[in-house]
């Protein structure tokens, strides 16, 4: 399995035969969609799809009904390939997916409470999961998290206590645009100061990098 971070929420992983793009967004360049098998989309704002980019690619797209409304009234060319999906709901996209968690993260309270689903993926023996913007939890760890770090709906102190909470041996930084590399600098430094005591691992990618 490899998995390359693309530019903020966008985390590509392959295997030998399959693809998958999680969250093309405003921030992600085109080419993280090249050969792509399947697209998963957590929710509706543009950081985590356009429709330019679903319309570069020709793969199948999963994602809630509420995106799916927007790729109807945005793109409906695209419309043909989505797939809209609900909690709990699991199905293959060539690895197993898993649908979790109903909504966003508050913004604020005055503000649309938004949907979002995040997705477990099993690959090659591991599990990954792509929370969306949401603090979503687990019933049991993933191997990897794909750990939300920077947002107007989150502080470095609820990030920390997810990483704890969801317990995964190794997470890796992702929804990270808005802050500067000054600041990431800083989420990274807190990051490992409290997991790794609990023998758990940040790990911090450059955009185009992989693990």
């Amino acid at each position: 399995m490899r998995i390359i971070k693309h530019g903020h929420a966008c985390v590509r992983l392959e295997t030998d035969r399959h693809a998958v793009v999680i969250d093309p967004g405003m921030f992600t360049a085109p080419e993280a969609l090249d050969a792509a098998t399947a697209v998963l989309i957590t929710h509706e704002h543009p950081d985590h799809w356009t429709p330019d980019l679903l319309a570069a690619t020709e793969a199948p797209i999963w994602t809630i009904a509420a995106v799916a409304e927007q790729i109807r009234a945005q793109a409906p060319a695209v419309a043909e390939r989505v797939t809209v999906v609900a909690p709990g709901d699991r199905w293959d996209v060539g690895v197993p997916v898993t649908a979790v968690g109903e909504k966003h993260a508050i913004i604020h309270p005055e503000l649309p409470h938004f949907d979002n689903s995040g997705y477990l993926l099993e690959i090659e023996g591991a599990t990954v999961f792509h929370p969306g913007d949401a603090l979503t939890t687990l019933p049991a760890a993933p191997d990897l998290l794909l750990l939300p770090v920077s947002a107007p709906w989150l502080k470095i102190s609820e990030c920390i206590d997810y990483a704890r909470e969801i317990g995964a041996p190794r997470s890796v930084g992702i929804h990270d645009a808005i802050y500067s590399e000054a600041g990431l600098g800083l989420v990274a430094g807190h990051l490992g100061r409290f997991l790794e005591p609990r023998q758990q691992e940040y790990v911090r990618l450059q955009v185009g990098a992989e693990l």
